[in-house]
């Protein structure tokens, strides 16, 4: 048995960026996943990947701090320094810039399978124990974290054990940690399409009675143009786009999008996943911390999942940091409370916050429609109004660690 300080289940970008984030502060740190932690490259002629985030600037802040941003850019990622966003079934519509912010951008948009690979090449640089492709894995809780048993049979200790294994998360049940979910009762479609027209780096989405369409711009390359959808509908209506061809679908695209992006040319493998909610009623328990979509999964109409991951990690390793350095017991449920006390909230207002929108925009009420298309013209003429929107948007104003200022 080998004894050591965290033990991260799950090798994504949130759990990789933590095992990054505690191993630079001495924290002795091992990292469980069940696919490979070995790096890989993208180049700009590589075929896009369909999963991608809008990374805030708070998130950028943090991967810099890991050393993982020059990988990222020097990969392929697209800032975006617009944001429109429209009724589809009135005349309201608000458009959002990044001139009055220092850093003149809203933030990047990069595929999900980009940030891992630049954070997986700075874990093979770093003092983390990787112990991938362990797929039946065992634990062993003692209420003061526990053990987990590698397929080999070899066990690991550790006073901590953080579960980022996902949404549903085998760590999280065997803690016994409950959840709260509820069923958007929608799915998404995410793919890759190569539009007639260039994005101006703009993120666009239009509300429609079926649900949310997402355009975001990815690298040009050449005069060929491209963006990355996300289009969120009943499942019957999935049913029936998922089931169209190419040319078809996207005809039917291009018609939903209002021909913004022009004729949509190609496009990639289309995927399909539900989406619900689900949120931790708390973020630990007898030794186990939550972590990114294993305490919380979001409605992805915003964007904001993986950010809202990422701020998890960037205060969870601040409150072991500062418990370590002031010779606190940094794994005692005080410490951990502390870092539950500063997400938990957030977290919950953020995602009331997506569910308002998709209730406002799904409605059907002709009261509620004259509203929304009245507060976004509202919004669109009140230049501080969306100051303070866009500030909020880049995830400055949140609670940030010190080491990621």
């Amino acid at each position: 048995m080998q004894t050591i300080d965290v033990i991260i289940v799950g090798g994504g970008m949130v759990g990789t960026s933590l095992a990054l984030a505690l191993a630079r502060s001495g924290i002795q740190t091992a990292l469980v996943e069940q696919q490979t932690l070995q790096p890989c490259w993208f180049s700009i002629d590589d075929p896009w990947q369909p999963r991608v985030s809008a990374l805030t600037e708070a998130s950028i802040k943090l991967l810099d701090y890991l050393d993982a941003w020059e990988g990222i850019v020097a990969q392929r990622a697209c800032p975006y320094t617009h944001m429109t966003v429209w009724d589809g079934e009135g005349t309201g519509e608000v458009a959002f810039d990044a001139n009055t912010l220092p850093q003149k951008r809203l933030g990047y948009i990069v595929e999900n399978e980009v940030i891992r690979n630049a954070l997986l090449q700075q874990l093979a640089r770093s003092t983390v124990r990787c112990v991938d492709q362990q797929t039946t894995l065992e634990y062993k809780l003692s209420g003061q974290g526990g053990e987990v048993v590698l397929d080999n049979g070899e066990v690991l200790a550790a006073p901590l054990l953080v579960a980022a294994d996902g949404a549903e998360s085998r760590l999280r049940q065997l803690a016994g940690i409950p959840s709260n979910q509820k069923d958007y009762h929608h799915h998404a479609l995410v793919t890759t399409v190569e539009t007639a027209l260039f994005h101006h780096h703009c993120a666009r989405q239009v509300f429609l009675d079926s649900g949310p369409l997402a355009f975001l711009p990815l690298q040009s390359r050449g005069e060929q143009h491209y963006c990355s959808i996300v289009w969120s509908l009943f499942p019957a209506e999935a049913d029936r786009i998922e089931a169209l061809g190419d040319d078809a679908f996207c005809h039917e695209l291009q018609s939903a999008f209002e021909h913004r992006a022009g004729n949509i040319l190609n496009v990639d493998a289309r995927f399909r996943y539900p989406l619900r909610q689900c949120h931790a009623r708390q973020y630990h328990r007898q030794g186990v911390v939550l972590v990114g979509d294993a305490a919380h999964t979001i409605h992805p109409l915003a964007g904001q999942g993986v950010n809202l991951g990422f701020m998890d990690v960037a205060v969870l390793a601040d409150e072991l940091i500062k418990a370590d350095g002031r010779g606190d017991d940094g794994f005692a449920p005080h410490v951990l409370d502390r870092y539950q006390r500063r997400r938990i909230g957030h977290n919950a207002l953020m995602m009331a916050t997506m569910t308002g929108f998709q209730h406002l925009f799904g409605a059907n009420d002709l009261g509620i429609r004259w509203l929304r298309n009245t507060g976004l013209r509202l919004t669109n003429r009140l230049p501080l109004i969306k100051d303070m929107i866009v500030g909020q948007a880049t995830g400055l104003s949140n609670d940030l660690p010190e080491f990621i200022h």
